[in-house]
């Protein structure tokens, strides 16, 4: 693949010490965090607009984003780019064995998501050791997904949360919408309605979200 090729050594360029760029060479994993957001709600919003040639070139963006990360661990000789690649192509063939193995009788979406589970659980753990019951959610997800993560932890593991969450008003709330659209139009209004009250919805539902979070881990212990 000889243009990833030339992109990894025009990388090299930009970061080399005596002829490279200054900007570059400047930088470190935390500051690129930004440029990484940025460049992901960017290509976002060319697949929210089906804008497909703007897409392709988000895609590079997004991507000088990885191989830049990975020339800075590659400089500090931890990993490159290559690594990076062998590790989630392996996580891919071993977490689809009914593609890639004998387990061919894997049929639907919801088998294949039970497997992955499965093999996933049986894996060596990467990062911080997972001490509660929850998995470790980034605290950088916007409200929503996080409280839409929590929600799908506290079903997966059919944690008791009664006391907690009022499962008849998650039902009516489920009842009253069909579509998009009309999902849509009811997460404006409640946008709307935090405007005219003063309130930010971000925090009020993080809140929430975590406080259900604390609860049920208190519990456990």
């Amino acid at each position: 693949m000889a243009a990833i090729d030339d992109l990894i050594e025009t990388v090299a360029a930009l970061r080399d010490p005596e002829t490279g760029c200054p900007w570059d060479i400047e930088q470190d994993h935390q500051s690129l965090a930004e440029c990484l957001v940025d460049e992901c709600c960017e290509l976002l919003q060319t697949i929210d607009r089906a804008d497909i040639p703007h897409m392709e070139e988000e895609l590079g963006d997004v991507l000088l984003q990885v191989v830049m990360h990975a020339q800075l661990a590659g400089e500090a000789g931890h990993f490159d780019f290559e690594g990076v690649c062998a590790l989630v192509n392996e996580k891919l063939v071993r977490r689809h064995p009914h593609v890639f193995g004998e387990n061919t009788d894997i049929k639907g979406s919801d088998a294949v998501l039970k497997q992955w589970d499965a093999i996933k659980a049986e894996e060596k753990k990467r990062g911080p050791e997972q001490k509660g019951r929850f998995k470790d959610l980034p605290q950088q997800l916007p409200a929503l997904m996080y409280a839409k993560d929590v929600f799908k932890q506290i079903q997966k593991q059919e944690m008791k949360a009664d006391h907690l969450l009022d499962n008849g008003s998650i039902r009516d709330c489920a009842d009253s919408f069909e579509t998009e659209e009309e999902l849509g139009q009811k997460l404006f209004e409640i946008a709307a309605a935090c405007r005219l009250k003063k309130l930010d919805p971000e925090s009020a539902l993080r809140r929430h979200a975590q406080g259900i979070v604390d609860a049920l881990e208190g519990e456990s212990t």
